[in-house]
């Protein structure tokens, strides 16, 4: 065989060495994808018939994995004769394979399958749960495997954090920080969106570049840890399903927060399904609402009406006649509202179906004094206003039963 000759960028270097841990965390246009791509090949053709999976917490199609990543490194590197890609898997040298799992699919017995795997590469891995990571560590066992992951830091909480930059790490670890400053090949196009970032999103702009933890909020009433702990990509049958809608309460920088909520009967969980939120005039956020009624056969749009009254339920039934239109008005505060529905994320009864970057943002700027964020939370509102339809319980003001007793003869009021 022909030497390969791969470029690899300094600063990924140490995760050439063999370990059973290696890691790289950093900002967006790092390389670190482009690096474990690079690598899994590379692994393919030194060891005949080697096996590896390519691993993310939430995998809802082929087009959310690796799989496109190494055929194009497949490609570009000159090895197309030594691979045989199929629809959702890739054929290596010697009899070997690479596939792709999400986590959330498996359980304690499923897990199994994944055992003789030699390599096990988890992207995004900032997103996987305790319960994921526990599982798969032990599961990849072949002599001489190794796991590889690699994330854009969240929180020094996430369970990948923990792991390879908490105090205890495992001794047989190599992990590397990367960012942008450290990749030879950053492309101008990425430069341009990088300035962008930091001139006018200079709040997130060390989490998304420089591989910084996301800003906190103290005394946030949400954490990410929390939502992503509770994210579930199989969604069981739902007994309602509702679109709220908070419209802006003006045509200026705020959005219509537009989100589908539903509740699964059987275990009395919520699962929020799409996050629909949009900027527009009020024909076209309604005529967005009614299309995500269709598309969920939600049974009801959850409209709160402090801005606009009956005229935005007509401003509804002018894009749908016949909708059912729940009309809400808010006489509290956003964060008291928003209190209660977080507790039911905390107690692991609200479920995100996906990842809502822009609704999650939000959430967790949510405090008990209220919003830290810039405008006003339409997201979140619109969450907390549909998850009050389905969870109405939890939201109940307090009563207390008063008694009049009738006073005897003798009593002051005698």
């Amino acid at each position: 065989m022909t030497a390969l000759e791969i470029q690899t960028p300094e600063v990924f270097r140490p995760l050439l060495e063999p370990s059973r841990y290696k890691g790289a965390f950093g900002g967006r246009g790092s390389g670190k994808s482009h690096f474990f791509a690079e690598l899994a090949i590379e692994r393919c053709l030194t060891r005949s018939g080697s096996r590896g999976v390519c691993i993310r917490e939430v995998q809802r199609s082929l087009k959310d994995s690796a799989k496109l990543l190494l055929e194009d490194k497949i490609r570009s590197l000159g090895v197309s004769d030594s691979f045989n890609i199929k629809h959702d898997s890739i054929e290596t040298p010697g009899g070997g394979l690479i596939t792709f799992a999400g986590m959330q699919d498996h359980t304690a017995d499923s897990i199994l399958s994944l055992e003789n795997q030699d390599w096990a590469w988890c992207e995004e891995a900032q997103g996987m749960s305790s319960r994921s990571i526990e599982l798969l560590r032990p599961t990849i066992r072949a002599q001489g495997s190794e796991i590889w992951f690699s994330w854009n830091p969240r929180s020094a909480d996430d369970p990948v954090d923990q792991l390879l930059r908490g105090q205890d790490v495992p001794p047989d670890a190599i992990v590397v920080s990367a960012n942008w400053s450290d990749n030879p090949f950053f492309p101008p196009e990425l430069e341009a969106e990088r300035m962008f970032d930091r001139a006018h999103k200079a709040a997130r702009y060390g989490h998304v570049w420089e591989g910084q933890y996301e800003p906190m909020v103290a005394d946030a009433i949400w954490t990410r840890t929390v939502i992503a702990n509770n994210r579930r990509e199989n969604l069981p049958v739902l007994g309602r399903i509702v679109v709220a809608i908070d419209p802006a309460g003006s045509s200026g920088g705020d959005e219509h927060g537009i989100v589908v909520v539903g509740r699964c009967s059987e275990t009395n969980e919520g699962y929020v399904l799409e996050d629909g939120s949009m900027s527009g005039t009020p024909s076209q956020w309604s005529e967005r609402a009614i299309a995500l009624c269709d598309k969920w056969s939600a049974d009801s749009i959850v409209a709160e009406t402090n801005y606009g009254g009956d005229m935005v339920e007509q401003t509804i039934r002018t894009a749908r006649s016949d909708v059912r239109v729940i009309q809400v008005r808010a006489s509290r505060g956003k964060h008291v509202r928003a209190e209660p529905i977080a507790a039911l994320y905390s107690l692991g009864r609200v479920h995100h179906a996906a990842q809502f970057d822009q609704l999650e943002d939000q959430m967790c700027q949510m405090t008990a004094s209220g919003f830290s964020g810039k405008g006003s939370p339409d997201r979140v509102d619109a969450l907390v206003w549909g998850l009050t339809e389905l969870f109405p319980a939890m939201v109940q003001r307090p009563t207390r039963e008063v008694r009049r007793v009738p006073m005897g003869a003798g009593s002051w009021m005698s």
